[in-house]
């Protein structure tokens, strides 16, 4: 006699542990969640999770990360709101031991140039301003602050050969708030389809020697509105100058800043960020007893011409600023250095 159960078989058959089409789908969007949260709001989380992959297997990077990028562009913010405390993916005891846990790292006695001694006075680097701007020490550089216009009036820091090499790199940091500037600073997000690069006073590629002093100067105390033609272009090409010179003559001190004044255009969705017209450099060398200096004045805007044609007299950029260069060398030394003609400054720094 044949058993027949009471209940059919044939829907348990149906009814196992297997995923429905519909399950699939909610794990890939929980797996693309959790890219996203993983990796920060990275622009591209897939690409950076691949890139990972890559190099666990030991594949190394793919195609595209080798390829040249545009250096003036970093991560946007993730947010409008953009108070971004990443670390570019790694804690601050996770960054490169080469560049910042060199023992056998140069220090500035051994660059080599005999100092003067007005150079070893306290903040001989820093200029003294008509304005009343916060001043801002960070690791790398010090900078004046001006709340009114969101911009600082200058930055300056001594540049010295070493620190333009190292294996520091800027692909993964993010601008941010800085929060040393007691009002707060512009947000990276005033920037966003403004039309204006977020362009560098000290340049990330003059730290390259540390990631973490690199990482300094995404803030936004160091950011100013720049024209993409500009920032990329001349202004640029200014940056890069400096560097061969450092390298050249073991080490500069190096002052940049824009021409701040009433009425400038602004930008920003939630900060009114005033647009200069004007950038300036003054760069100082210094090798007992040799000592030059040289100063470059640039409109913000695009130029083919060479890097010659923007050469001023150091006084006419202390007229138009307010600020005084240098103010603890002797005056009537002072006085020679920053009144000389564009003829007699292009043949010392560029014919040498």
């Amino acid at each position: 006699m044949l058993f027949k159960p009471r209940f059919s078989t044939k829907n348990y058959a149906r009814r196992g542990f297997r995923l429905r089409g519909n399950t699939l789908v909610m794990l890939f969007v929980f797996f693309l969640i959790g890219l996203f949260l993983h990796y920060g709001g990275r622009t591209q989380p897939v690409v950076a999770f691949w890139n990972d992959f890559r190099q666990m297997i030991g594949l190394g990077k793919s195609r595209s990360d080798r390829e040249d990028s545009n250096p003036y562009k970093a991560p946007e913010p993730k947010s409008d709101e953009a108070t971004d405390n990443r670390s570019g993916g790694k804690s601050s005891s996770e960054e490169s031991e080469a560049s910042d846990n060199n023992p056998d790292k140069p220090s500035e006695a051994s660059s080599g140039n005999q100092r003067f001694d007005f150079e070893k006075q306290v903040d001989f680097l820093l200029p003294v301003s008509k304005a009343s701007g916060e001043l801002i020490r960070h690791e790398g550089y010090t900078l004046s602050y001006r709340d009114q216009y969101k911009d600082a009036e200058w930055v300056a820091y001594p540049l010295l050969a070493y620190e333009t090499t190292g294996d520091a790199d800027r692909k993964n940091e993010q601008f941010k708030p800085d929060p040393s500037v007691e009002n707060g600073t512009a947000l990276p997000a005033d920037y966003t389809r403004s039309g204006y690069d977020r362009g560098h006073l000290a340049p990330a590629a003059d730290f390259k020697f540390s990631q973490r002093m690199m990482r300094e100067t995404f803030f936004m105390s160091n950011i100013t509105p720049q024209a993409p033609e500009f920032n990329r272009g001349i202004w640029g090409d200014l940056e890069n100058q400096i560097r061969l010179w450092a390298r050249r003559d073991k080490g500069l001190y190096v002052i940049t800043g824009p021409v701040l004044k009433p009425g400038l255009p602004t930008i920003g969705k939630h900060t009114e960020v005033s647009v200069p017209e004007k950038f300036y450099k003054v760069i100082l060398y210094c090798n007992k007893p040799d000592i030059r200096m040289v100063g470059f004045l640039l409109n913000n805007e695009g130029s083919t011409n060479s890097l010659k044609q923007f050469v001023v007299p150091v006084d006419l950029i202390e007229q138009l600023t307010g600020l005084d260069f240098f103010p603890k060398i002797p005056d009537d030394l002072e006085r020679k250095l920053e009144s000389k003609s564009r003829e007699e400054v292009v043949d010392e720094w560029f014919d040498n």
